[in-house]
């Protein structure tokens, strides 16, 4: 890590802002599952109805992901971004002042647009400052800002008391995207690889032959199966996760430290899982962060208490939140620069299927 991080000023700038836009995306994407018990307390929500505003956000995100792809391969990742992270971050503050459930539902949906369309460009930009033998820890140091953010939202939780007071977190979640965005305009480098691209004047490709193309239709679908099936398990911990510990007889406090260390496990697992791309084969990772998600989710299933609980949520952030970083980079190694934005955001885009399966399944 330290080999990229040195190479150029711009590398180090580029991860650390687009670590930050990640920190508040993962806030904000896990903020409704905290808030969730207390939204539900306050507009007399169902389980059902719970599901259905988890996801009303990522309803939103596939559109949002296939456009902000789309659009970064040909106007540039940066001004896609910045205007991703202006639009999520005023919308978060919309949720703040909702007065019903219609309200949340649509407000939510709107606020995926720009959490759908911020993650393809922070793919490309960091996979695209580092050097191709780095790319995957370029991506995992980007990635881990996601849990660290849902930290920030479980300590927010426990902090939040009584059953009425949910908005704050979303007015953290809403400020801070704008407050960043005058640095990320003033300080964020367009991506090299980009415009050396858009200097050569060659054509863009169609979207068809960026997925299918050039014997990729394999791997697109293959890639597309992995997203879809890892971001039901996924979605359905980010907002399922308080609420079950609560079915298990844990206090809210408690339901919030578990979410604590499944987010740290998340921010750890990212980090390593995302640098042993960078030192093995692809496969063997793979495969062993596939099997550490079924006996962990299997532990979180069966653990007593909440030291066993803690400890089965940290694996399961670990290998669920880890796995996902290595998807990421493995579409970003996968696509060229021309067509990296369109394939990355389509992988994203259908792998959004999954994270509203998830929840919904869930609420049934």
């Amino acid at each position: 890590m330290d080999t990229f991080v040195a190479e150029r000023p711009a590398v180090a700038t580029t991860l650390g802002l687009c670590f930050a836009i990640a920190l508040l995306e993962g806030l904000d994407l896990q903020s409704v599952g905290v808030a969730a018990p207390r939204m539900a307390h306050e507009f007399g929500l169902t389980v059902s109805q719970m599901g259905l505003a988890f996801s009303a956000g990522t309803f939103g995100l596939l559109p949002g992901a296939m456009l902000g792809g789309w659009l970064a391969d040909r106007i540039g990742r940066k001004h896609v971004l910045i205007a991703s992270v202006c639009l999520f971050g005023l919308l978060s503050i919309a949720t703040a002042q909702v007065s019903s459930f219609a309200m949340l539902v649509v407000v939510r949906a709107l606020t995926g647009l720009g959490l759908g369309g911020a993650m393809p460009n922070l793919i490309a930009l960091s996979s695209e400052a580092a050097d191709a033998r780095s790319r995957s820890s370029a991506v995992a140091v980007m990635y881990c800002g996601i849990p660290f953010g849902g930290v920030i939202a479980s300590v927010i939780g426990v902090l939040l008391a009584g059953d009425t007071e949910w908005r704050h977190i979303f007015y953290v979640g809403g400020i801070g995207p704008l407050l960043l965005a005058p640095l990320l305009l003033a300080l964020l480098p367009e991506s090299r690889a980009f415009l050396d691209v858009s200097a050569s004047g060659a054509a863009r490709p169609s979207v068809a032959h960026t997925l299918f193309g050039g014997a990729r239709t394999g791997t697109t679908l293959a890639l597309w199966l992995s997203y879809f099936c890892t971001l039901i398990v996924l979605y359905f911990l980010l907002n399922w996760l308080p609420s079950l510990m609560a079915a298990k007889g844990l206090a809210r406090s408690q339901a919030g430290i578990v979410q604590i260390f499944f987010n740290i496990g998340s921010g750890l697992g990212v980090l390593g899982i995302g640098m042993s791309m960078d030192r093995m084969r692809p496969s063997r990772v793979v495969g062993g962060m596939y099997a550490g998600i079924v006996l962990s989710l299997a532990a979180l299933a069966i653990a007593p208490g909440l030291v066993w609980l803690s400890a089965a949520a940290f694996a399961a952030g670990m290998f669920v939140v880890g796995g996902q970083s290595v998807l990421y980079a493995l579409a970003a190694m996968y696509y060229p620069t021309a067509m990296r934005g369109t394939g990355v955001g389509s992988a994203v885009a259908v792998g959004r299927l999954g994270s509203v399966v998830g929840p919904l399944a869930a609420a049934e």
